[in-house]
């Protein structure tokens, strides 16, 4: 079993849309009135709701993206921040793993990982 879905409500998706296509390659599968779906390499779908008083999430809530190399992991920071997407915890390295934090454009964490290999 794999989880291969997730739903998020948010503010402007068109916004939201261009986010997730920019920054993890995610492409438009399908949609309809008020929601979009738009999948992953590997068929994760991400669907987008528009909801104008999308409720925040609490502090701790993130989802993760893995990233193919430590290499790119620090390029994509350093793209991102050019570009003035919200770094929140930024990139550290540890044994078992790389990471940093970043917020899509309705304050969403996201945290872009990689492994060691």
């Amino acid at each position: 079993m794999d989880i291969t879905h997730l739903h998020l409500h948010v503010r402007d998706r068109t916004r939201s849309e261009a986010f997730y296509a920019r920054w993890l390659g995610l492409v438009y599968a399908f949609g309809g009135e008020g929601i979009t779906f738009m999948r992953g390499e590997r068929g994760f779908l991400l669907a987008l709701m528009d909801d104008r008083a999308a409720a925040p999430m609490p502090e701790w809530f993130h989802f993760g993206a893995r990233v193919e190399s430590i290499a790119r992991l620090r390029a994509l920071q350093g793209e991102m921040e050019s570009a003035g997407v919200p770094i929140v915890k930024p990139l550290h390295e540890g044994p078992t793993v790389a990471s940093f934090r970043c917020t899509d454009p309705d304050g969403f964490v996201i945290e872009m990982y990689a492994s060691p290999q």
